[in-house]
């Protein structure tokens, strides 16, 4: 495999006797990607800051219920390319062989609309037909080992999602392998299991398959947790209701590891957290390319906000950097799988109609707080819920509510989960982004020329003839031609330099500034969108071996044309998806890098003389035995 170009980081030295040194790649920008429930929250997130956006797809995307027609998937695309950002759309499911046709005509129809890439788990659709529109594997394809995704490349596609799971040290050595673009998820919910490798859903739940984007999420409920001998370990616990994942504090670690596409989860959230976070990561990647000139971000355009962008603000269930810089404790919260916001003091006192909290915090009328019923930060108790209430009006610490919550107590934490004031600023206009221009005036034989250019290689040339006059003020002739040329007014441009050379002492109308402005402006933007390039895909060869021989029902091969491309790349045995044919008895269902036993401190690595006693989970009412791979620290959901 070819590293040209490519840095291989070597670990000898601890990361406290030194950092390692940034993986040297060609490619230096710096991409924001942004999730889109549909076109309006796509246009949304661009405004807000994003180099991209992914959308679903009409059908075949991994959120079922996120579909979009292809006229709003064009209207959005018509949008970003304004801004040379891109649009990914996802057609992220496995296929059966009777909807591969039906797939192939549907990426004809996203590509015609002018996206410029597809977001794929299905490897049968590479034997199909397809237009030129770039690839990108999904995350589902479980891209977790250097050679897996070298084998991507390979075979067209341009840009890897790689696993939430991964260590910077892992990414290092994903990024010394290939050059495909690398991305990564850097904020939203956590999958507890590696993505692609779950198949609970699809067992218990009427064949709602997670690869086919109709996951029940019953990760994120109550269980019980016991010995095989039936000693119970805990009760009406979220065991695998993972927190959500924050890489802010980690951006630039990421980058030097080999980045460079910044994935935002979150296509069925709200529109306030698609603004916000978006705004937020914007602004922490501005401060990195400020700071190191040779970066760029992947689009144009800067962004002003009417807010101060904050993640904690928007719904999640606490934060994470998970794997990132190795295994830690606390990724998982087992007290709720909802948004239980900022501890924002404790309950002093309950009056009639009124409760004091000992705060710092400025309340609003309409803020939402929650609290569990009893004090859990004391006692691990199963009948701990977390419940909440509105703020009817808020002065100062005292709160009045309609009703006072009866299991509310004095001692209680409180926790905010909706800032009122910060959702009405966020429910309003609340972002603006604009490319700058820069224009030079010049004299011309029978007027004036106008020369509009961004700061992105696009240049355009507009006229004017009309009865030139000498003006009487050369000085004050010119502040008013820089003035007429600054009213850019509802375009995507904000002003630059104004160079008016010798024109400024010609003294021309405003009709006539203004009218060249205009001009200028309108061909500098059909210019831009002129200049647009989707990007090419990626080069084939059909001659590379797949790394692996053979292929269990992990590898989620739903279809023949699957298997005849697994076949052609050399894999001699093929087992059908899960969906296809499920296994009989006991198999895999889940396979995660959380590990229960770690979260219960009963890790025999971690804690010398425990023995590793094998454990049952309830969850749903269903039946799991844990098994734990310790060799690769993985552990397995068996039903």
């Amino acid at each position: 495999m070819s590293t040209e170009g490519v840095e291989i980081f070597i670990p000898g030295k601890s990361q406290a006797q030194a950092t390692p040194e940034p993986v040297k790649l060609a490619d230096n920008k710096l991409e924001l990607l942004a999730p889109a429930k549909n076109a309006d929250y796509g246009i949304e997130a661009i405004r807000h800051g994003a180099d991209a956006v992914y959308i679903g797809a009409p059908a075949f995307g991994a959120r079922h219920t996120a579909g979009n027609s292809i006229a709003d998937i064009a209207r959005l695309c018509e949008f970003a390319h304004r801004y040379h950002a891109q649009v990914f759309v996802t057609v992220n499911t496995i296929m059966f062989d009777s909807e591969l046709e039906q797939a192939r005509q549907l990426i004809w129809d996203v590509y015609e609309a002018g996206a410029d890439a597809i977001i794929v788990q299905d490897l049968g659709l590479l034997e199909m037909d397809l237009p030129p529109i770039a690839l990108h594997a999904s995350t589902q394809m479980d891209n977790r080992v250097p050679a897996k995704v070298a084998f991507l490349e390979h075979v067209g596609f341009s840009q890897a999602v790689l696993a939430r799971e991964l260590s910077l040290s892992q990414i290092r050595d994903v990024a010394a392998e290939t050059k495909l673009r690398l991305e990564f998820f850097i904020h939203g919910a956590l999958c507890v299991a590696f993505s692609g490798q779950c198949y609970i859903s699809e067992a218990y739940t009427d064949n709602r398959s997670a690869n086919r984007g109709e996951c029940s999420q019953q990760c994120r409920m109550p269980g019980n947790l016991k010995t095989r001998q039936g000693e119970t370990i805990a009760t009406n616990e979220h065991m695998l209701s993972l927190k959500d994942n924050n890489q802010t504090e980690n951006l630039e670690a990421l980058i030097d590891a080999g980045i460079r596409s910044f994935k935002i989860e979150g296509r069925l959230k709200d529109l306030s957290y698609v603004k916000n976070v978006t705004a937020h990561y914007r602004q922490q990647l501005d401060a990195i390319i400020a700071r190191r000139p040779e970066f760029e971000s992947a689009s144009h355009g800067r962004c002003s906000y009417s807010f101060v962008p904050d993640p904690d603000k928007s719904f999640n269930r606490g934060k994470t950097d998970y794997f990132v810089h190795e295994r830690k404790p606390e990724i998982a919260d087992f007290r709720t799988p909802k948004y239980l916001g900022v501890a924002v003091g404790k309950v002093s006192k309950i009056a009639k109609d009124h409760i004091v909290v000992d705060s710092d915090t400025e309340f609003h009328n309409g803020d939402g707080l929650g609290f569990f019923a009893r004090n859990y930060e004391k006692a691990r108790l199963s009948d701990d819920k977390l419940t909440g209430f509105r703020v009817n009006r808020a002065e100062g610490k005292q709160l009045y509510l309609k009703s006072i919550p009866e299991e509310l107590r004095v001692g209680v934490t409180l926790y905010r989960n909706h800032d009122q004031q910060f959702e009405m600023l966020l429910a309003k206009e609340s972002a603006e982004r604009l490319v700058t221009v820069d224009f030079a005036l010049e004299e011309t034989a029978t007027g004036l020329s106008l020369t509009a250019a961004d700061r992105h290689g696009h240049c355009v040339t507009v006229s004017a003839d009309f009865e030139k006059q000498q003006a009487n003020d050369v000085a004050r002739n010119c502040e008013g031609l820089k003035k007429n040329l600054g009213k850019l007014g509802n375009t995507d441009f904000m002003l630059g330099k104004v160079n008016v050379g010798n024109a400024g002492g010609v003294f021309a109308p405003a009709s006539i500034i203004n009218g060249l402005r205009r001009d200028a402006v309108e061909a500098l933007s059909k210019a831009r969108i002129d200049g647009y390039q989707r990007p090419t895909p990626w080069e084939r060869d059909d001659s590379v071996r797949y790394p692996q021989k053979s292929m269990t029902y992990l590898a989620n091969v739903a279809n023949q044309k699957a298997k005849d491309f697994f076949t052609r790349h050399g894999v001699v045995s093929i087992r059908d998806a899960y969906e296809v044919r499920p296994v009989k008895g006991d198999a895999p269902l889940m396979i995660t890098k959380h590990c229960i036993r770690y979260s219960y401190n009963m890790c025999p690595k971690e804690v010398p003389g425990i023995k590793a006693e094998p454990l049952e989970m309830e969850l749903g009412g269903k039946q799991f035995k844990l098994v734990f791979d310790c060799h690769k620290c993985e552990m397995l959901v068996v039903g």
